[in-house]
């Protein structure tokens, strides 16, 4: 399973990539939002970092389930705003970085193997 990992920081997104790897799925780094939507049809599955400077976390889920890819987000465990946010914007999960620092490979293993929500996925 082919998952963007859309994050321009570069620690969480070696983090991700790697509790990824580990759950058997083939992670691709993409660092805007731009670069996202021009490889979306090569995904299977894509994870936001909700705190990024260079592209708006929303917009990329957005912009993700537009294109039928189902979408996990990932961001701060106290901004229930920007959660709510994503959720509606249709991110099937919103996890905290802590979530996904202890406990990544299990957390993406279960995610990857559940059926792509609603109009999701390929």
């Amino acid at each position: 399973m082919r998952v963007a990992v859309l994050a321009d920081d570069l620690i969480w997104s070696t983090r991700i990539a790697d509790a990824l790897r580990t759950a058997g799925a083939e992670p691709r780094p993409v660092r805007s939002l731009a670069a996202l939507r021009g490889a979306l049809a090569e995904f299977d599955r894509v994870i936001v970092d909700l705190t990024a400077r260079a592209y708006d976390g929303v917009e990329a889920i957005e912009a993700a389930r537009a294109a039928g890819v189902a979408v996990l987000a990932v961001g701060q465990h106290d901004d229930h705003e920007l959660r709510k946010r994503a959720l509606s914007a249709g991110a099937d999960r919103v996890y905290a970085y802590r979530k996904l620092f202890g406990d990544g490979p299990a957390t993406l293993g279960a995610w990857l193997a559940a059926p792509a929500a609603s109009g999701a996925g390929r």
